[in-house]
């Protein structure tokens, strides 16, 4: 198990490494597993970042968010100005229904709502309008609503899981009732706890992911 003190570096160097978050000044504190995230950032995307690449750190357990974004000047942008961004950031991306989403913008605070078939439109979503300038808060409230009929397949989702190089070796069950799909078990990290996930909303027909892995120790 690593110390806090072992921790902290590894998130402050991981930090450190990412190109978009080089001139950034982010405060690391570590305390059992719970990594706290504080400072100021220009941009939405760069917050993001700080916090994806902390949760690929191998002993975080769980993470607390108190960066604050303060844009430049050149960087503040209306509502409109935003919304009209969002906009053309999803058409670009051929892989989001752009018609099944509705965009709301309020004082720098982007909401997407709308039901799609598949998650990982949804997080293309996220992810397309996470890069538009402007955006203080991206609240991601798109549902997952499936047409497909056939039973989800149990099997596939474990052997999907199984076959991961990132998840090999893990205690992780596959619990499906209907459409929704629980997770159960123990991993090491963040980013293994999210690739299981996302085996699991691979699967058609899934509706609903709940995950309950749990972080634990990295012996």
């Amino acid at each position: 198990m690593k110390t806090n003190h072992q921790l902290q570096i590894d998130v402050i160097d991981a930090i450190k490494w990412e190109p978009l978050l080089k001139q950034t000044k982010i405060a690391v504190e570590a305390n059992e597993g719970v990594i706290t995230l504080s400072g100021i950032v220009d941009s939405f995307i760069k917050k993001s970042a700080a916090v994806n690449t902390t949760k690929k750190i191998g002993g975080v357990k769980a993470l607390v968010e108190k960066i604050e974004i303060q844009l430049n000047a050149d960087h503040e942008k209306s509502d409109a100005e935003i919304a009209i961004g969002v906009l053309s950031a999803l058409k670009a991306n051929e892989d989001i229904p752009v018609d099944r989403i509705q965009i709301e913008v309020e004082d720098g605070h982007v909401t997407l709502d709308g039901k799609l078939e598949w998650n990982h439109q949804k997080q293309a979503a996220q992810q397309s309008a996470s890069t538009v300038e402007g955006i203080k808060v991206l609240t991601n409230h798109i549902e997952i609503e499936t047409d497909n009929p056939d039973d989800i397949e149990k099997e596939e989702i474990e052997q999907a899981i199984a076959r991961n190089w990132a998840l090999n070796n893990q205690d992780i069950q596959v619990c499906v009732s209907g459409n929704k799909v629980t997770l159960k078990g123990t991993v090491h990290s963040f980013y293994q706890r999210d690739v299981a996930e996302k085996m699991a909303w691979n699967a058609p027909g899934v509706c609903v992911v709940n995950n309950e892995l749990i972080i634990g120790d990295i012996k």
